[in-house]
């Protein structure tokens, strides 16, 4: 498989969170502003792009080599750890006002679903170093994609006026679940 077919079939096609519903929580949570959805959006592509690139390697050379391959979620889950930890610092000391606005998400990329599945979906997949990167890449862009639409989606929805039994959460999913109808379209390409 190519490296670009990687990146368009994880970006759009298996899009993390409209297609497979990993990492959902963040999803709803941060989407309320475009500007908190593309920081942690990026954060989130750091995250996902190094934690694949390293996941692979320790999966690689470390764990089949040793026999070890049955330990690689605890692994992978510290590794992720790790990685967010880093990030989480730099947003504090350069960009404290991202770090503000992200809040308690931040951290919550640790356990985001959809960070660990990518790890695990790699590894299932059999990718190389290279495909596990494009694969973290690109479905951190489509986690990226996915949360800026809901973000614009929903301060356009501020300004209208909504019935009052669909107001907040409701109209919320309403939105999400036609994104995901939407994206299923993407499916057609591969």
């Amino acid at each position: 498989m190519s490296l670009i077919t990687i990146i368009v079939t994880t970006a759009l096609v298996n899009n993390v969170v409209l297609s497979q519903f990993l990492g959902i929580c963040s999803f709803l949570g941060v989407s309320s502003q475009k500007k908190a959805s593309l920081s942690l959006g990026l954060a989130v592509t750091a995250v996902l792009t190094v934690s694949s690139a390293v996941a692979s390697l320790l999966y690689d050379h470390v764990l089949l080599p040793l026999g070890l391959d049955y330990l690689k979620t605890i692994v992978f889950i510290l590794v992720i750890a790790a990685l967010v930890q880093m990030v989480e610092m730099f947003l504090k000391k350069n960009a404290h006002a991202v770090y503000q606005s992200l809040g308690i998400y931040l951290p919550l990329i640790t356990t985001n679903c959809a960070v660990l599945g990518v790890a695990l979906t790699n590894v299932q997949n059999g990718y190389n170093l290279m495909q596990s990167i494009f694969a973290g890449f690109g479905t951190a862009v489509g986690y990226t994609i996915a949360i800026v639409l809901l973000a614009s989606v929903r301060e356009h929805l501020d300004e209208e006026a909504i019935p009052a039994p669909f107001r907040g959460a409701p109209i919320v999913l309403l939105c999400a679940t036609l994104m995901a109808m939407a994206f299923m379209g993407f499916s057609g390409l591969a």
